[in-house]
């Protein structure tokens, strides 16, 4: 199967150089709205093909754009239609029926949307071998409206992805803080796991007191302490508390600003996060997450200050992020259900939502009497579901069973 990354390349421009740049980010960013309004307009229906159809050789007469650099244009604009539209799919719209009292839920799509999707950022997608690629010089070769232009670059890491198995695709010019990168999409052939071939498997349970609790086959808990992470969030949230009841400009600027580096933080966090988990474990391990997708904050909690803790962490990140290490080490991440794994004692069995004492951080079995910190137990228990998995089964879950009369 094939694994796909996201490699940051520096670059270095001139300013002649970066004039031309700026235009073909503005003219592609105009001509991705113009192309997403025909869209909106047309319902959604359009394929590529018809769009390039109807609109290519009208974006490239109006906005200056080449060949590929057009049809460049239509994967962009579909490609954030698509996103939308998939994270659409994950909401649901409640109402109450006044007649009956009782409560509905429909699924969202992208026909909820009210107005066209808008792209008021510049940017420009180029095409591997089309709109760029490497010299022998270690340069880098771009191509703008006008011309084709030779640029430097930071090499770094890069070096070690520049060999036969690595396959470049296509980038994005970005630009930052008066500083210009090519994100580049970049794609390896790896072996799919085989469950026969594991050494390690790891229960990990992600939360705020400790962001990662490990146990692994050995009886090792390893425990990420949260509270330096939560007091530095809480400066985050004053801060932005501040600015908000200003309500200027000025602090509308600073607002954005700061966001952005709770964002870049939170990403460095979760990277070193995974990081650390790839390198202690090597390959040829199982890495066992709970499924979160469809836990309800409010519902397990109450509290709302809590609920917003959990729901602004970036978990999906930290799974998304080792996921991908994992598999470039050789090991996977396998996604069970969360259900009863922080209830379940896993000495005896028994589960009992009693057995778990949340302000004291300790889980205590009424059953067998077996004390432990309350997320260390949650690992144990995500681990045995994660050793079910490497032994052949499907669907692992627990299940409480009801007493008989």
């Amino acid at each position: 199967m094939k694994q796909g990354i996201t490699l940051k390349l520096r670059i270095d421009v001139s300013k002649e150089q970066e004039l031309e740049l700026r235009k073909l980010q503005e003219q592609y960013r105009q001509a991705c709205q113009k192309v997403s309004n025909y869209y909106f307009e047309h319902y959604f229906e359009p394929s590529r093909y018809k769009l390039h159809d109807a609109l290519y050789y009208n974006i490239r007469s109006e906005f200056g754009l080449k060949a590929q650099q057009a049809q460049s244009v239509f994967i962009t604009v579909l490609a954030r239609y698509k996103t939308i539209d998939t994270q659409m799919k994950k909401k649901h719209f409640r109402y109450q029926d006044h007649a009956t009292k009782e409560w509905h839920s429909v699924q969202k799509n992208i026909h909820w949307l009210q107005k066209p999707v808008q792209f008021k950022k510049p940017q420009s997608d180029m095409v591997y071998n089309r709109d760029w690629n490497f010299t022998k010089d270690q340069t880098v070769k771009l191509t703008t409206l006008d011309s084709r232009i030779e640029v430097p670059c930071h090499f770094d890491y890069f070096d070690s992805y520049l060999t036969d198995d690595w396959k470049f695709g296509t980038a994005k010019l970005v630009n930052k803080s008066d500083k210009w990168f090519l994100h580049v999409g970049a794609t390896k052939e790896v072996e799919e796991y085989k469950r026969e071939d594991t050494e390690h498997v790891v229960g990990i349970d992600r939360g705020l007191n400790f962001l990662l609790t490990s146990y692994d086959e050995k009886g090792n808990t390893g425990f990420v302490n949260g509270k330096d992470i939560t007091h530095k969030r809480n400066k985050f949230a004053k801060l932005r508390q501040e600015l908000q009841s200003k309500n200027t400009k000025s602090s509308k600027r600073r607002l954005k600003a700061i966001n952005q580096r709770e964002n870049r933080w939170m990403t460095d966090v979760n990277h070193q996060l995974s990081k650390a988990l790839v390198g202690r474990y090597g390959e040829k391990t199982v890495f066992v997450l709970e499924d979160l997708q469809n836990i309800n904050w409010q519902r397990s909690f109450g509290s709302k200050k809590q609920n917003k803790k959990h729901t602004d962490w970036a978990f999906y990140q930290l799974e998304e992020f080792l996921m991908y290490k994992a598999i470039l080490s050789g090991s996977v991440v396998v996604k069970i259900n969360a259900q009863y794994t922080s209830q379940r004692c896993p000495k005896c069995g028994s589960i009992d939502k009693n057995n778990r004492h949340h302000k004291m951080s300790e889980y205590h079995c009424q059953t067998c009497q077996y004390r432990s910190n309350d997320d260390r137990v949650a690992s144990m228990n995500i681990q045995e579901l994660g050793k079910l998995w490497v032994s052949g089964e499907t669907n692992v879950k627990y299940e409480k069973i009801l007493p008989t009369d």
